[in-house]
């Protein structure tokens, strides 16, 4: 799968879970949809925190919408 198969969308992290996860809530199709997310590579190299409250843009595999990546956190 290739960089352009993702789906980047706007999200806000709900809910912080032990081991670098997430639960983000992101708008599409109309309706409010959830996805459990960890952060990407390049965010822990740099020791960016993401904390409870925080806009984060997510990628998500087209196959399986309830699984991301946290890519970059909005200021």
């Amino acid at each position: 799968m290739s960089a352009e198969d993702l789906i980047e969308v706007e999200a806000l992290i709900t809910e912080v879970f032990p081991g670098g996860k997430f639960l983000a809530k992101f708008d599409m199709g109309g309706g409010e949809k959830e996805a459990t997310v960890h952060l990407s590579g390049k965010i822990r190299k740099f020791k960016i925190r993401v904390v409870l409250g925080d806009r984060v843009t997510i990628e998500l595999s087209p196959y399986d919408l309830t699984k991301g990546r946290i890519t970059y956190r909005h200021k």
